[in-house]
C-alpha cells in the first residue's frame, strides 16, 4: 500500500472520510460480486464434472466399437475420416468473458469415399464423432469454469486487501485526524481564554 497524503486541518480529515466510504461501498460491491461468482463457479464445476462424465462414456463406446472393428478387418480396414470442425460461442458473467457452448461439425462420409471394412467400424465412425461432440462441450465447461474460478480468487484478494488492509488504514488515519483536530481544537480554545485574560489584566 502507498503511504497515506493527507493535507493537515479539516480538509485532510474530509478526504479521508471520503476515501474511507468509498473503501467500505467498494468491499461491500466486491461481497457482492464475489457471492455472485461463486454460486456461477459451484454450477460451472458441477457442469464441467458431468461433462468430462459424458466425454470419457462416448469415448469408451467408441473405443470398444473401435477394437471389435480392428478384431474383425485388422488394422489396414482403418481409414482417415474427415477433420471435425468446432464453433464456440461466448458469453460474459459479471465483466468475466468464457465460453458459452459449441458447435461441433463432423462432415459426412463422402459417396464417392469406401465404405468401412465391417459394421463395427461404422459404429465407431459414429460414435466417435458423438465423442468429438462431448470433448468440445467439456472443453466449454473446463474453460468457462476455470476463467470465473480464476475471477473468484482475484476478486477475493481485492476484498481481502480493502477489508483487511485498506480499510483500517483509512480508519487510523481517520482517528488520528479527528484526535489532531480535537487537539489543535482544544489549544485554540486555551489560547483564546489565555488572551481574553491577559486583556482583562491590562
Amino acid at each position: 500500500m502507498t503511504d497515506l497524503r493527507v493535507p493537515p486541518g479539516r480538509a485532510g480529515r474530509l478526504r479521508l472520510r471520503h476515501s474511507l466510504d468509498v473503501a467500505l461501498r467498494g468491499a461491500d460491491l466486491l461481497d457482492r460480486k464475489l457471492h455472485v461468482l461463486r454460486i456461477r463457479h459451484e454450477e460451472l464445476l458441477r457442469a464441467e464434472a458431468a461433462a468430462r462424465e459424458e466425454w470419457h462414456a462416448r469415448l469408451r463406446e467408441a473405443e470398444t466399437w473401435l477394437r471389435r472393428g480392428l478384431l474383425l478387418g485388422g488394422e489396414d480396414a482403418l481409414e482417415p475420416g474427415p477433420a471435425a470442425r468446432v464453433e464456440f460461442t461466448w458469453t460474459t458473467t459479471m465483466g468475466v468473458r468464457h465460453p458459452a457452448g459449441a458447435v461441433c461439425t463432423v462432415p459426412g462420409r463422402d459417396p464417392d469415399d469406401p465404405a468401412p471394412g465391417n459394421t463395427a467400424l461404422v459404429h465407431a465412425e459414429t460414435h466417435y464423432a458423438r465423442a468429438v461432440e462431448a470433448a468440445a462441450q467439456y472443453a466449454v465447461a473446463r474453460a468457462a469454469a476455470r476463467a470465473l474460478g480464476e475471477e473468484v480468487r482475484r476478486t477475493r484478494q481485492r476484498v481481502r486487501a480493502l477489508r483487511r488492509h485498506w480499510v483500517p488504514r483509512l480508519e487510523t488515519a481517520l482517528s488520528q485526524a479527528d484526535a489532531a483536530l480535537e487537539q489543535g481544537e482544544h489549544e485554540d480554545a486555551v489560547r483564546r481564554r489565555w488572551a481574553a485574560r491577559t486583556q482583562r489584566d491590562t
